[in-house]
């Protein structure tokens, strides 16, 4: 009997138009084990067979996925090189796997997302900031960064609280307009319980938060900062050049001296990386 992942390729190409013969030779079966396949397809219709478990349906294309990851390809790019094999892979599955495979063959792969496809965010301190007139705080700035234009949102917090995160969150989605497929944050104790990248804890209000907006919070291993390095220069450019050598006479005057800065000196400048601006 075909396996799940087997049985899977083999409809996903006959839908695609390829014949049984070359099913059978694309993915090395027996033509008549391929047209048993495509027969139980059309009289099951859209019923499956019973589901295995994400890492037995994925395990067997480990060393493809690991040759794509070899050529700096993103997650959308390698679910498209497994589909022109015959391999129908679910995004979230796939982006799991990768997450797993970095951990256990000590890949670090610098992703290259599409549009929509990732953000980072991050908190980074600012020292001591007005909440009123003669009236200072410790305070952090919220940088959300589009992994792929490098558009940015900063916001200025006095709290790294659970709720403080999930309004910055928002701020930021209201700001792009829209919502990307994956939040890749660090291991703040805001959004996360337990330091473990693979099987985070969540809180449980990040946890129906991110499934609201639609969206997968992926938390970047400990000690692993190239993972959010993209993030990790926004908060340094923002502590550079908007915050260094700057002062306030109270926050309403800094919330808008940085929106400003936002808007015509941040996402208005060529990115040094992009060489094109974000906006």
């Amino acid at each position: 009997m075909l396996k799940l992942e087997e049985y899977m390729s083999v409809i996903t190409l006959w839908k695609k138009g390829c014949s049984k013969s070359e099913i059978a030779r694309k993915l090395n079966l027996d033509r008549k084990t391929v047209r048993k396949a495509i027969k139980e397809y059309q009289e099951l219709g859209s019923r499956r067979p019973a589901k295995q478990s994400e890492g037995r349906v994925i395990e067997p294309y480990r060393d493809r996925i690991i040759a794509c990851l070899e050529q700096d390809l993103s997650c959308v790019r390698v679910q498209e090189k497994l589909l022109e094999q015959g391999i129908s892979l679910k995004y979230r599955t796939l982006t799991r796997y990768i997450a797993t495979l970095k951990r256990k063959e000590d890949i670090c792969v610098r992703f290259h997302s599409q549009a929509g496809e990732e953000a980072q965010v991050d908190f980074g301190y600012v020292g001591q900031q007005p909440i009123a007139v003669g009236k200072k705080k410790k305070a952090w700035v919220f940088n959300m960064r589009l992994s792929y234009s490098r558009l940015d949102y900063y916001e200025v917090v006095f709290d790294q609280k659970v709720r403080t995160f999930i309004k910055c969150h928002v701020n930021a989605f209201k700001y792009f307009g829209g919502v990307p497929k994956m939040v890749k944050i660090d291991n703040l104790k805001a959004a996360i319980l337990l330091a473990h990248f693979y099987e985070p804890l969540q809180q449980e209000t990040y946890r129906q938060f991110s499934e609201h907006y639609g969206f997968d919070p992926m938390p970047c291993r400990v000690r692993e900062p190239q993972e959010k390095g993209k993030v990790e220069s926004g908060i340094k450019f923002v502590k550079g050049n908007f915050f260094a050598g700057r002062e306030f006479s109270n926050r309403q005057d800094m919330e808008r001296a940085l929106a400003y800065w936002l808007n015509v000196k941040c996402n208005g400048r060529v990115h040094g990386t992009t060489k094109r601006r974000a906006v």
